[in-house]
């Protein structure tokens, strides 16, 4: 016989005697100190074991009647002490963090605009003394260069780096244990650099301490992303990733949680960014370099608020921050805040991996169109003057943000990659004229291998690229329709998309439902690292010169758990390939 007593006489001792463990129990409803008695009976004889255990819990709840802005800091101070994100947890973490850096060293190389003005004003800025191997306190690093430059520029920097090419991770903050948790709002992986500027001017900061923090900047955000819409208001996602920031580069610099909360008080009611960033004809580089400029504020917030500056209290509570001001309550927060200290249940393993250069909500499309070449061998038994037309049925939001009609004749790079028609028009048009492809497809039916082949590059959203005859030809035949209540119930669990080719002979070729498609966290059939390490190979073509000095370089990134304090001052320190000009030229 096995039975378990709980003795909430020592539980409410315990936390009356202790004031800093007084936040746990109104809130952090699964914290538990608990005395368990264990009876059993063995060999007709009872042994009784009584331990005491502390802190035994795997998630927290911020609750909605309490100040969460002060409880977010104490939680990213709590988790930076004692999170116990299982080895799963930070595998993926590690591999959207690689993921990030490849994408921001090319977007370098090749010169766009954003992150190649905002690291060269930081460098600008750079400091003349400093050993490069030690850190200094209020300086940090820019891709690519051992320069000390103020932290906030080289956040700016990489953050927008990162971006430009719209092409790293995604979450669409959906829960699937909690109907409450399905708020779909967007957010990238965009915030890493955040979490190595502060490594850079902490000594104590090792990398296994760097990557439990990319957890700990993903998991706030990506459960913000959960209960809060903020797209439905028109304001921009990186508000999330924003807040998230300054929780995370305050527990890794000391701040307390009354500071944190300053600062989140600050950013939300001096700094909210809108979608007007991401609407018109032709977007710019305001559209990539969001997530960055909302970050850089939110930094500058917490530097001003660890220095004295008080900015607003109680924010998630305040009636006319955001959250209250859309949606109304009688004085709570809107929502409840569900976060992980330990296990496998982080917001990190519901995002989601972009498998080339591509906005993610056209996934699913590209997915349809690939098992159609596959399966079919369209390119091969047809040309692009058989088809009569090509449908796309959707959900909201894919059909108002990249079926948006606006998006039907980009002009910019930025708009391109926000363009159903423009980026399933390209797809099909390599399918089509690349003879190496033509070859693979004759011997292979690996949708994994198409995925490779079929690579959306950054090449493929340059100035030529977007003027190409045949791409502009698939894409006036192209259709975006929207499914309606059928596909709009089922985003964010997935991304539901149907891709139908009918030809002028009558026949129609459909892809038929596609809910999960490769890259999506609950894709269970793809290859999914074969599909990244080719990613990170092209991009890693394009960044550094030379096949030994990627290949080292990926296994610096893919060991990051493992280096020490003097390793994180030199991370993102390599040779870069810069092209002759920029790609949009």
């Amino acid at each position: 016989m096995l039975t378990i007593k709980i003795n909430y006489g020592v539980l409410r001792k315990q936390i009356d005697q202790n004031e800093q463990l007084s936040y746990l129990i109104p809130s952090y409803q699964c914290a538990i100190l608990m005395e368990i008695e264990f009876n059993f009976a063995l060999n007709k004889k009872i042994f009784m074991l009584t331990q005491t255990i502390s802190r035994a819990f795997s998630q927290v709840v911020l609750k909605a009647n309490k100040n969460q802005a002060r409880e977010l800091g104490e939680y990213a101070i709590e988790f930076m002490k004692n999170g116990n994100p299982s080895v799963k947890v930070l595998e993926r973490c590690k591999l959207f963090h690689t993921d990030s850096v490849f994408c921001g060293l090319s977007a370098l190389a090749l010169k766009t605009n954003a992150p190649t003005i905002l690291a060269k004003e930081a460098k600008s800025l750079a400091a003349k003394t400093g050993a490069a191997s030690k850190p200094k306190l209020g300086f940090a690093k820019v891709f690519g260069s051992n320069l000390w430059v103020p932290a906030t520029n080289a956040i700016v920097a990489n953050s927008a780096a990162v971006r430009e090419w719209d092409s790293n991770g995604t979450v669409f903050g959906y829960d699937a244990s909690s109907p409450a948790r399905r708020a779909g709002e967007f957010g990238h992986n965009d915030y890493y650099p955040v979490v190595i500027a502060a490594a850079q001017q902490n000594a104590a900061i090792d990398g296994k301490t760097a990557l439990k923090a990319m957890v700990l900047s993903d998991e706030i955000r990506g459960r913000l992303a959960e209960v809060f819409s903020l797209k439905t208001y028109k304001i921009d996602h990186v508000v999330h990733g924003a807040i998230a920031s300054i929780c995370t580069y305050g527990a890794l610099l000391g701040a307390n949680p009354a500071q944190i909360e300053s600062a989140i008080g600050m950013f939300v009611a001096h700094y909210i960014p809108f979608r007007a960033i991401r609407a018109g004809h032709q977007l710019s580089d305001s559209k990539g370099a969001s997530a960055a400029i909302s970050t850089e504020a939110a930094i500058k917030c917490l530097q001003r608020s660890m220095n004295g500056f008080v900015g607003p209290a109680d924010i998630f509570r305040n009636p006319e921050a955001i959250f209250r001001l859309f949606q109304k309550t009688k004085g709570d927060s809107p929502f409840d805040i569900t976060l992980s200290l330990g296990g496998d249940d982080y917001a990190v393993m519901g995002m989601h991996f972009k498998l080339g250069l591509y906005e993610h909500q056209s996934a699913g499309a590209l997915e349809g169109l690939q098992k159609l070449i596959l399966d079919t061998k369209f390119v091969q038994n047809y040309s692009i003057d058989s088809i009569d037309k090509i449908k796309v049925t959707a959900y909201e939001p894919a059909f108002g943000i990249i079926g948006d009609p606006a998006k039907r004749d980009p002009h910019t790079r930025q708009s391109a990659d926000h363009s159903m028609v423009y980026i399933l028009g390209t797809m099909l048009r390599k399918a089509f004229t690349e003879k190496s492809f033509h070859q693979l497809l004759s011997s292979t039916n690996d949708l994994n291998e198409i995925w490779k082949a079929l690579f959306l590059s950054p090449y493929d959203y340059s100035h030529a690229a977007v003027r190409n005859k045949d791409t502009r030809k698939l894409m006036a035949l192209t259709e975006f329709e929207h499914g309606g209540k059928e596909y709009d119930d089922k985003y964010p669990e997935g991304i539901p998309t149907r891709v139908q080719i009918l030809l002028k002979d009558g026949k129609n070729l459909d892809s038929q439902f596609v809910m999960f498609p490769s890259g999506h966290a609950r894709n269970t059939h793809c290859d999914l690292n074969g599909i990244l390490q080719n990613k990170f190979k092209q991009l890693g073509k394009i960044a550094i010169k030379d096949s030994k000095s990627q290949d080292q370089f990926y296994q610096q990134l893919n060991s990051i758990d493992t280096l020490s304090n003097k390793d994180l001052q030199t991370i993102y320190n390599c040779e870069i390939n810069y092209a002759s000009k920029s790609i949009d030229e």
